[in-house]
């Protein structure tokens, strides 16, 4: 497990050098809320666009989908989440404070941090449920006619539009339809940074497959969706795979299984896999009268496919990189460095690219280098300092590659490439580092 430093460590580095701020600062702030800055929106898209390219583009039996945030209310009650999207509050009378009633234990009472809530000499309330959902007016008159919600989730999006990607995309079970994008949810508790949030992003993937199948795929997905955090470079030792009991399951589930991470403040839930069997799209066909089973045209069958479903947090993912890539480093040398061993797919930067002294003639060469590889890949290019505390700089944010332009560059056209994570060096020419670098980023 990673020391309990670390978060502190991770956060400071995430706002001094441009991963993530907390909203609205220069206002106070606003909680649970978060902006990504210009490193950390490069990560950001780029562990979307690996989450993408895995789930869509690489395969034939997914097809992708962006629906709207605001949906027709009557969604959200055929969903459940009108009456049911609830956690249990409890309020202290003494401190003012409001509680998640089923994680007292874990919560801190904000007059004195060293105390559980009620352990303050303050009286709770009794629990009492709290709907999750953000509720807003649509249109110019405030009513009950007008209220809308903004999305929990992203998969009742998908499953309306069920019938108009069936009749557009000649897709049939087994196949799935994927999404990313924003949810909303007003947690009672926020906590960990970006790990639980009130405005937050998802990708969602919804495969629909025969009934009979849904127990193999289901399977399929719970072993898929690991590996794919793993060949991503998150250690195994510090994930693992939780089946629910069956007391845990929601309603609408025959299976769901949890990946879960060792964060430095204990094992959380990262991912989930569920089989939610054919719960939702009954329910939206008796909501709205539309057929929304699917005809098999060999067997003459009509019925709902069972869905299976992974659905994981952008943030959260962002922030295992994170955690599981920070590293503080001692070197031979008796110095130290911060490290971020990201995935080079991952990393913000790929390459820093470095002129070794400021004149000579090397600036230009290293200018025409990143203009070269910028066609290809998010670079950067820094002259200022001592060489090895631009290594060290671009260490800490993730960059996996420094190229230094130095005098050799000048008489035999090749340049030094670092590896960040070995710190081994080799020379290679200059016509040939965007290979280099494709090579080793696995484009």
């Amino acid at each position: 497990m990673k020391p309990a430093d670390t978060m502190e460590k991770l956060v400071s580095l995430c706002k001094r050098r441009g991963f993530v701020f907390p909203s609205s600062e220069i206002y106070g702030g606003l909680k649970s809320c978060w902006d990504y800055g210009p490193l950390g929106v490069e990560l950001k898209r780029n562990v979307k666009d690996a989450w993408w390219n895995a789930l869509v583009r690489g395969r034939s039996d997914v097809v992708g989908l962006d629906t709207s945030i605001l949906m027709h209310p009557k969604v959200w009650e055929t969903s459940g989440h009108v009456s049911g999207f609830n956690d249990p509050l409890v309020d202290c009378k003494k401190c003012k404070a409001r509680f998640r009633a089923d994680t007292l234990d874990t919560q801190v009472c904000p007059e004195k941090p060293s105390k559980r809530p009620g352990e303050c000499d303050g009286e709770l309330t009794e629990p009492r449920q709290f709907n999750l959902m953000f509720k807003t007016n649509m249109g110019p008159v405030e009513s009950q006619e007008s209220a809308v919600y903004l999305r929990p989730e992203t998969a009742q999006g998908i499953f309306v539009n069920f019938k108009n990607v069936l009749e557009t995309s000649r897709v049939k079970p087994p196949f799935g339809i994927a999404q990313q994008g924003k949810s909303f949810r007003n947690e009672i508790v926020t906590e960990n940074f970006i790990f639980r949030s009130r405005e937050f992003e998802q990708m969602e993937m919804e495969f629909f497959v025969p009934p009979a199948e849904a127990d193999t795929w289901y399977e399929y997905w719970c072993k898929e969706r690991l590996q794919w955090f793993l060949d991503l470079g998150v250690d195994p030792d510090r994930m693992r795979l939780r089946e629910h009991e069956s007391n845990e399951l929601a309603h609408y589930s025959k299976a769901c299984a949890d990946l879960e991470y060792q964060f430095p403040f204990g094992w959380k839930e990262l991912e989930g896999v569920a089989n939610r069997t054919d719960f939702d799209l009954k329910r939206h066909q008796e909501a709205t009268g539309r057929d929304l089973r699917f005809f098999d045209d060999q067997t003459k069958e009509r019925y709902w496919p069972y869905v299976i479903e992974p659905a994981l947090g952008v943030d959260r993912a962002i922030l295992v990189f994170l955690v599981d890539g920070y590293d503080e480093e001692a070197l031979e040398d008796g110095d130290s460095r911060t490290v971020l061993h990201l995935h080079p797919k991952l990393a913000p930067i790929k390459a820093g690219i470095f002129p070794l002294v400021k004149k000579d003639g090397l600036p230009d060469i290293a200018h025409k280098l990143e203009e070269d590889l910028r066609k290809q890949f998010n670079v950067f290019y820094d002259q200022s300092g001592a060489i090895g505390r631009r290594y060290r700089r671009q260490d800490e944010i993730g960059t996996p590659f420094c190229i230094t332009v130095d005098h050799d560059s000048k008489e035999n056209g090749t340049v030094t490439i670092r590896d960040r994570d070995t710190m081994a060096q080799e020379r290679v020419a200059i016509d040939a580092v965007a290979a280099f670098l494709r090579g080793k980023i696995g484009y």
